[in-house]
């Protein structure tokens, strides 16, 4: 059976929700109890103006019924949402992909105060495809490659090349000095979600997570390092470095948490310059780079 299609609303994409476990009598209390930071007042307005839809794209109701498992669409709105000026770049566009090329600061898909302003929106009003998925997230500091899935009859195929490990991913990252420790060298350890909720932490256990780490340039106050994560977890570069006892140029959360990043931050200097992998629908190579670069100079 094929998801359910929700059309674009004022250009933003719709959000999607398997409907959870619960006694709620309608979908509506169970959106209240799922997003307490929404209250029930602002999904009541929503609903009274359709921005809720169920798996058939029609309206729901107050009295929809929950049904456990069932999809639902949904529009975030933001008041006074921040606007950002850094443009995004467009790659290659065919009929199953999408290359973009993301500047600091844009978060990739609808998320927090970020519902207009993000690349997924952006795309799907520049190309007019309603069908664009983010095949993979990076983090909202971060600049660089981001690949779309353009068609719903291909995705799994191009997903398969991240579950798999089967797409070769590479970073450049400015940081400390590491003179005493020999490069090339593996990262490997538990990356777990630590305190507060949104940052990430090392903890003993059976290893999910795996980066190659080696040196581009040297000064003498910061290098610029290479990293290749094999595996994908959230923050894994970050915590990695960190954890080695280089964080990431103006990284606010790691090593240890100096607020949240804002406009007024020097962009955190970690860039996604290169993927790589053999196109999972004809066989042939494909390599696609970054046109955007770390521009803080090495001393």
């Amino acid at each position: 059976m094929s998801r359910p299609r929700f059309p674009p609303r004022d250009g933003v994409p719709a959000s999607r929700l398997q409907l959870p476990p619960g006694a709620w009598r309608t979908v509506f209390d169970a959106l209240v109890a799922r997003f307490p930071q929404v209250d029930a007042s602002t999904w009541r307005n929503r609903i009274a103006r359709g921005r809720v839809l169920d798996a058939r794209g029609e309206p729901i109701t107050l009295e929809t019924p929950h049904r456990v498992g069932a999809e639902i669409g949904y529009y975030r709105e933001v008041v006074d949402e921040p606007v950002i000026d850094a443009l995004e770049r467009v790659l290659h566009v065919d009929d199953h992909l999408v290359v973009a090329d993301k500047p600091h600061g844009l978060p990739v898909a609808p998320t927090g105060a970020f519902v207009t302003q993000t690349l997924l929106t952006r795309l799907v009003a520049t190309l007019g495809n309603p069908d664009l998925v983010p095949l993979h997230r990076i983090d909202r500091g971060t600049a660089g490659l981001v690949l779309f899935s353009a068609s719903p009859a291909s995705r799994a195929r191009y997903q398969a090349l991240f579950r798999e490990s089967r797409i070769a991913k590479t970073y450049e990252a400015l940081a400390p000095p590491l003179p005493d420790i020999a490069f090339p060298l593996t990262r490997r350890s538990r990356i777990e979600r630590g305190e507060p909720f949104f940052r990430m932490c090392e903890i003993g256990g059976a290893l999910n997570s795996e980066t190659h780490i080696d040196v581009l340039e040297r000064g003498s106050t910061r290098w610029r390092y290479a990293l290749s994560p094999v595996s994908g977890r959230k923050h894994q570069l970050r915590v990695h470095m960190a954890a080695l006892g280089a964080p990431i140029l103006h990284d606010p959360w790691y090593p240890t948490l100096q607020g949240d990043a804002d406009e007024t931050r020097p962009p955190l200097q970690l860039l996604a310059r290169a993927l790589a992998f053999d196109d999972p629908l004809d066989g042939c190579p494909r390599r696609f780079e970054s046109e955007f670069r770390l521009v803080e100079a090495l001393d």
